[in-house]
């Protein structure tokens, strides 16, 4: 049988087109290890997943994610001291500060290949 372009058009009909994400290599083994170790951490993925779109205070990361608010301020440090995580703040009337956290990524991609340990950091842009 022969089956040229039609077919393969044919065939990638019914599945979404694989968008190419490239980033930025990380080449220091102690940067690769501390970024697999959280990103590893269940709470840190749902934090930097929920501040992606739009900058968000810990109370609404908390009520959103429904992690402890205490937890949420622990990872919140942990992210931003891996510089996963960017902070902007303001001073509202009453004198209160209020920050704003954002997700600085949008993907995370390692490979595994023996010895060998591949780590890609996607910046995100929203």
């Amino acid at each position: 049988m022969q089956c040229g372009l039609a077919c393969y058009i044919k065939s990638r009909r019914n599945y979404p087109m694989q968008a190419l994400i490239s980033g930025r290599k990380i080449e220091d083994d102690s940067r690769k290890d501390a970024l697999l170790e959280v990103i590893s951490d269940k709470y840190c993925r749902a934090i930097l997943e929920n501040s992606m779109i739009k900058p968000k205070s810990a109370i609404e990361i908390s009520a959103e994610t429904k992690i402890p608010i205490s937890t949420v301020y622990r990872r919140l440090q942990t992210l931003h001291d891996n510089k996963l995580l960017g902070i902007s703040g303001s001073i509202s009337e009453d004198g209160k500060k209020y920050f704003l956290y954002k997700s600085k990524i949008k993907a995370i991609s390692t490979t595994f290949n023996g010895s060998n340990v591949e780590v890609e950091v996607v910046p995100n842009t929203c």
